[in-house]
């Protein structure tokens, strides 16, 4: 998922509490599931350093040791599946997670025989420890930050310990709202974020920052906003994550 406007709004959340929000952004990416398939799946042509970064994940999740089981991985955020397909097509086991239940079902049709599940990211549907990686590419772009600690300690529960998660976001300190996108009638809020803070909320969560990206916008192939990219790993029991 990406934002499309950088058109700034500095009130309050117009929806209070996690379920309202999750019913606005379900709503949204319903309504325009056609439409973003059509511009975004083939986004990662456009995009080399993202493909770089996934590619360097899912070799360290590959190359974890035998003991972690089958190096499973979930894309959460998946939209109409097309990071899903990429990492499938690295030769790792991957599941796709969206809120929006088009999302899945497009993506379905887009990918046959690759698994998609809807599910929020604060309550996954995958049992305690079942992924070896967890990537999250602007997953958490419509969480305000009060939920952003939740979310991260849900991607702590179904991590197995040493597990690593790829989180992507947009960089800033504002929020961002639009009320039209695709042609379609929306009230959607984007989230841009520090990467110094995401980095301390994921510490606090349990994980072990061990790397940090950050580049420009890639000109006509996205909106103009600066992007982090952190990999951060589970800590092992009976570790600390600093």
């Amino acid at each position: 998922m990406d934002l499309e406007s950088d058109t700034e709004n500095t009130g309050n959340p117009a929806v209070n509490g996690g379920s309202a929000i999750y019913e606005t952004v379900r709503s949204a990416y319903d309504a325009v599931a056609e439409e973003y398939a059509e511009k975004f799946a083939g986004e990662l042509r456009g995009k080399p350093l993202d493909r770089a970064l996934i590619e360097a994940f899912a070799h360290q999740v590959g190359a974890l040791g035998p003991d972690a089981g089958e190096p499973e991985i979930g894309d959460l955020g998946c939209g109409p599946g097309h990071t899903t397909r990429f990492v499938a097509d690295l030769g790792l086991p991957v599941t796709g997670v969206d809120l929006s239940p088009r999302m899945v079902e497009l993506a379905g049709r887009l990918y046959p025989g690759l698994e998609f599940r809807e599910g929020s990211i604060t309550a996954l549907p995958v049992a305690d420890g079942r992924w070896a990686g967890l990537l999250s590419l602007y997953s958490i772009i419509h969480l305000p930050p009060d939920l952003l600690p939740a979310a991260f300690s849900e991607f702590r529960r179904v991590l197995r310990p040493g597990g690593l998660l790829l989180l992507a976001f947009h960089i800033g300190d504002r929020r961002l709202h639009v009320d039209e996108w695709f042609g379609h009638t929306v009230s959607l809020d984007g989230y841009l974020f520090e990467p110094a803070e995401i980095a301390a909320l994921l510490e606090a969560a349990g994980f072990a920052v061990e790397a940090k990206v950050e580049r420009c916008a890639y000109p006509g192939v996205e909106v103009a906003t600066d992007r982090a990219y952190l990999f951060a790993r589970r800590a092992a029991p009976g570790t600390t994550a600093h």
